[in-house]
């Protein structure tokens, strides 16, 4: 009777991690399955629908984007187009074209694809990106302060850091990763889960390394969102120096954009 029951729960474990896998495999085709529509389509597809149609659709969009966005996690097309859009998806750029210009003049947001090959976007300040003055440049609150931190670090170390100097660092700051935050809850989750999961931070396994090791770095949003030129000049202050005693660190907060940086995008 007990090994039935055992090959029971086998078998059960086993199907369930069939379907887990299936429906894993399920959600990264859907966005495979989606074809840009060329500009006749969009064009035909709107002469088949009523203007108001096409901006409660369009209001939709922009609402799943906002609500969404509150958690900081970049929205997959994939879940828009179906979650969303759904039968509308012949005139999907049409509708981001019109999503985007609301973005732009009633929120004062830019809509960013931070990753053209798995199309996921981001929502950025604008008027954050152009005075330097975001939330995280700026803390006001605890999470976003200790993401500065983390942020300095790395920044002002070249890029890259192993994670015992992230875990070092605050512990120098009371932020013990192994105990309990009254503040941050389980400290350890929320750099490695909660940061990495929100393209503020890359935790990154380091090769050949037993026990595993792993590096931090600057994720995609904060790329886009952080200004490195506020990071030096509260390094100076801290220090009390001139942030261009720094000079590498000094020439790259200062110099221009990356080309590669992940541009706004309305068509996909």
């Amino acid at each position: 009777m007990t090994q039935r029951k055992r090959l029971s729960a086998t078998q059960s474990s086993s199907q369930s991690r069939r379907q887990t896998g299936s429906l894993l495999a399920q959600e990264e085709d859907d966005d495979s399955t989606f074809t840009q529509p060329s500009s006749t389509q969009v064009q035909r597809g709107l002469e088949k629908l009523t203007p108001a149609q096409v901006d409660q659709k369009t209001a939709e969009v922009v609402q799943y984007f906002l609500v969404k966005d509150q958690k900081k996690i970049p929205i997959r097309r994939a879940d828009l187009v179906k979650h969303v859009v759904k039968e509308y998806r012949n005139i999907y750029p049409e509708i981001m074209k019109r999503a985007v210009r609301i973005f732009d003049q009633v929120f004062g947001l830019k809509l960013v694809e931070i990753d053209t090959k798995n199309h996921m976007y981001i929502l950025v300040n604008k008027l954050e990106t152009v005075e330097g003055a975001s939330p995280i440049n700026s803390p006001t609150n605890p999470k976003m302060g200790l993401l500065f931190v983390i942020l300095s670090v790395i920044f002002m170390k070249g890029g890259v850091v192993r994670e015992n100097l992230i875990w070092n660092t605050l512990k120098k700051l009371r932020v013990d990763p192994a105990e309990k935050h009254e503040e941050f809850g389980d400290v350890k989750r929320v750099v490695t889960d909660e940061f990495v999961r929100q393209r503020y931070l890359e935790y990154v396994r380091i090769p050949h390394t037993e026990p595993p090791e792993h590096e931090f770095r600057w994720g995609q949003r904060a790329d886009m969102e952080v200004s490195k030129a506020k990071i030096l000049e509260f390094m100076g202050q801290l220090h009390e120096q001139d942030p261009q005693s720094w000079s590498q660190q000094y020439r790259e907060a200062h110099s221009t954009p990356s080309s590669t940086q992940a541009s706004t995008s309305s068509q996909r």
